[in-house]
Formats: structure tokens, sequence, C-alpha cells
């Protein structure tokens, strides 16, 4: 019986070890189609950010995590001086655990183009976000609606609209 009990505890701590970060993995495909996996510590090392922002007209709430441009750089995106020409016709798509997908101009994330910076969350009120809007959220702090707060995201690609 010890035995049993032994090897269930077991092998419930390596089905949930195992599962645990690979809930907290975003992957980021790039125009050529390369993917980059990042985990939930690949992001805390990058900088962080703090915004306030109302949602849904609620009270303020403090978002926290990293600009959305760091992490796309993490993956090897570049901003700044090669975002002209055609570069000016990628997008970024959004996609969440639950199939909704959003899309956002690469320059709507560079400061060349905009001071606006749009964060990728993953604590709220300085707690990790919950099981229905993380782990990782995206925040635009001053847009009016808030279709684009993907929340449950997995994914960012860039896409070429050409």
């Amino acid at each position: 019986m010890k035995k049993l009990l032994l090897f269930s505890a077991l092998l419930f701590a390596l089905v949930f070890t195992d599962v645990a970060p690979q809930c907290q993995q975003l992957t980021v495909q790039t125009d050529s189609g390369k993917q980059v996996v990042l985990s939930l510590a690949d992001l805390e090392a990058l900088p962080h950010i703090r915004v306030t922002a109302s949602e849904h007209s609620s009270a303020f709430v403090e978002f926290e995590g990293v600009t959305l441009k760091s992490v796309l750089e993490k993956a090897g995106i570049a901003f700044g001086e090669s975002m002209k020409g055609k570069r000016l016709t990628n997008c970024l798509l959004v996609e969440a655990a639950d199939g909704y997908r959003a899309v956002i101009a690469l320059p709507e994330l560079d400061p060349a183009f905009t001071d606006k910076q749009t964060l990728l969350a993953f604590l709220r009120d300085g707690k990790s976000l919950g099981e229905k809007e993380g782990p990782y959220r995206i925040v635009i702090p001053d847009e009016k609606r808030m279709a684009r707060w993907v929340r449950q995201v997995t994914m960012l690609k860039i896409v070429d609209v050409r």
C-alpha cells in the first residue's frame, strides 16, 4: 500500500511539474516562420513596466509585465530604422488559448512612431493573473475599447498583410 501511495504521489508530481511550465510558455513566430518559445522566466528577465488602467469602467487596476516590443525583440524581431517600406505591412497577430485573435500593427509598438506602450502583462495588482485571463494578457492602456486586450495569450505571430 505504501508503494502504491508513493508511486501515485511521484506520478502526480511529475505530471503537474511538467504541465505548469508548459502553460506559461509563449510562442513567438517571426515573419520568416521561425518559432521562439519563451518561458515566464525569460519574460521576467526583461525590463518590467507597470500601468494603471480602468477595465470595463471598473475601478483602476495595476498591471505589470513587459512591453510587447521587448518580447518581440527577444525573439529576434527588429524595430527602429528597419521599420519602413514593406515592413510597414507587417502586423502582430495575437492568439489566445480559446481561439480569440486580434491584430496590432507593428508601428504601434515602435517608440519611433508612438509614445504608447503596449504591455504583455503577467501580474494584476501584484498577483499572477487568474486562470480566466492568464498567464499572459495584452493591455493597451489608452484604448477606448478593450477588444484587443487579449486574455490567455499563447502565440504572437508576425504576419504580412500585403
